[in-house]
């Protein structure tokens, strides 16, 4: 008895499974908790723990683990190489002059946000397809022009991903398996069309971009053959990229291997100069690099029968979509879009910021992006949260992939390699999300970047996708 009496003298400290709330009414009293942040698998919807419980039977287990193996050796052992830069028009699948290809899975005109409008309307104007972004809208809604996901084309894009025929592109070639990926120029930061922004100057700056920058960037690859991106983009990241949103060294190191060529093109000295100026005015200019580095590699894995590993996540502004390896790369499963929580720049605030939109979620399915936070502690300023938290969320991503990559390391977690192969079992049994950091959109045309942060895709494009998956194969 004197035991249990004794027990009763001592400090209390609580285990809190589930609602943190319970945990913060106990820390109000002066107690001590440990919080265990839990849910139940599916969400706790009946028929996607149903479809859990088949897919975990012994024998499909085993077919499911040999498939992702596969899966993620594909991407794992991948090796892009960027082999040039060209028009849309000469090296893209499907694309012609008036076809306009998007972010994020398939939508149509009437339904896209306004970042997107302001982006596809500007393009129609840099084409020469409209005098005016009023004559573009109008062209657009008409049915005249062809709307197609830039993943549809083997293609990613940056935000609205807007992707008209005249612009330059990456030609990136993933020699083991001999896929290809393409994504368009970095128009760096801020005011630019694939934020939305559509004004005359925006136009100037893409026409400069097709009839200069582009051409040069073409004949310098000519001269330089090709760029290992694989091995320059372990360097970046152990030199403080995460290789979404801080691209500080990976620019840095991809206008090193270009300069040389660039100053021995053809072109004069002040379009070279207006070309390295135009470089060193962000270092945004290497985030769509890999961008088509990711995509080349995570190509590889498409259509592995049996096999559960994500291939491609991104947005529209409207809808968030996924697609997995074992589902064909055909079908998408999607849910809403989310907002973005971080810092936006002075005069804004929530009510302003468009949803989440863009192909750069690639880099997160290959394993960096916010996958890779550990190796980049100054990207927290700008996308909100600490160091520790950074450093956690590398982390955590292991718990819901299925191996890491040791050839893009992270040096603070002892070089161990990015978590890459997300599974969507593993999301729907812990109940953790892919961690997205990504730019902030004006939910309105003509504005543009109006901050970063960070986000999650929602859970209800991983239910599509599990009970599509145990319909298929149980």
């Amino acid at each position: 008895m004197s035991t249990v009496v004794g027990l009763f003298n001592q400090q209390l400290s609580a285990i809190n499974v589930g609602a943190e709330m319970f945990a913060d009414d106990i820390r109000a009293q002066g107690a001590t908790v440990t919080h265990v942040d839990w849910a139940p698998p599916g969400g706790g919807r009946p028929d996607v723990i149903a479809a859990l419980t088949a897919l975990s039977r012994s024998d499909l287990a085993a077919k499911i683990a040999d498939a992702n193996a596969e899966a993620v050796e594909r991407i794992i052992t991948s090796q892009p190489v960027l082999v040039g830069y060209a028009p849309a028009i000469d090296v893209v699948p499907g694309m012609t002059r008036k076809t306009i290809l998007h972010a994020g899975p398939p939508i149509e005109f009437k339904d896209m946000a306004g970042t997107m409008v302001g982006a596809v309307t500007g393009a129609l104007v840099l084409e020469g397809l409209a005098d005016n972004v009023d004559e573009a809208y109008d062209l657009a809604a008409s049915g005249e022009i062809t709307f197609s996901p830039c993943h549809e084309h083997q293609t990613v894009g940056s935000m609205a991903g807007v992707t008209s025929a005249s612009m330059f592109m990456h030609v990136v070639e993933n020699r083991p398996y001999g896929n290809v990926a393409y994504t368009n120029l970095s128009e760096q930061l801020a005011k630019i069309l694939r934020m939305g922004a559509n004004d005359q100057s925006v136009i100037d700056r893409l026409k400069w971009m097709r009839d200069v920058f582009g051409p040069i960037l073409r004949d310098a690859m000519i001269s330089a053959k090709e760029i290992d991106l694989r091995m320059m983009l372990a360097q970046a990241l152990q030199m403080g990229d995460e290789a979404h949103n801080r691209n500080n060294a990976g620019t840095t190191l991809l206008i090193q291997a270009l300069a040389p060529h660039i100053l021995d093109s053809a072109f004069s000295t002040k379009d070279k100069q207006d070309v390295f100026n135009f470089v060193a005015s962000s270092d945004y200019f290497s985030g769509p690099t890999w961008m088509a580095c990711a995509k080349a590699a995570v190509d590889s894995a498409h259509d592995i029968d049996y096999s559960t590993v994500v291939t491609t996540m991104c947005r529209n502004g409207v809808e968030f979509g996924i697609r997995v390896s074992g589902l064909g790369q055909h079908r998408w499963f999607t849910g809403p879009a989310q907002y973005i929580e971080g810092p936006l720049f002075p005069g804004f605030t929530k009510e302003d910021r468009g949803r989440d939109i863009g192909d750069s979620a690639i880099t997160e399915t290959y394993g960096i992006g916010g996958f890779a936070m550990a190796c980049a502690p100054a990207i927290v300023p700008l996308v909100g949260g600490t160091v520790e938290e950074a450093i956690d969320y590398s982390r955590q991503m292991l718990e819901i992939t299925t191996t890491t990559n040791p050839n893009l390391t992270i040096p603070i977690l002892a070089f161990r390699g990015t978590a890459t192969g997300i599974d969507i079992r593993k999301v729907e049994e812990t109940g953790i999300l892919p961690l997205i950091n990504t730019a902030i959109a004006h939910k309105d045309a003509g504005i543009g970047m109006i901050g970063a942060g960070l986000t999650h895709p929602p859970i209800e494009a991983f239910h599509a996708a599990t009970l599509a998956f145990a319909a298929k194969y149980c």
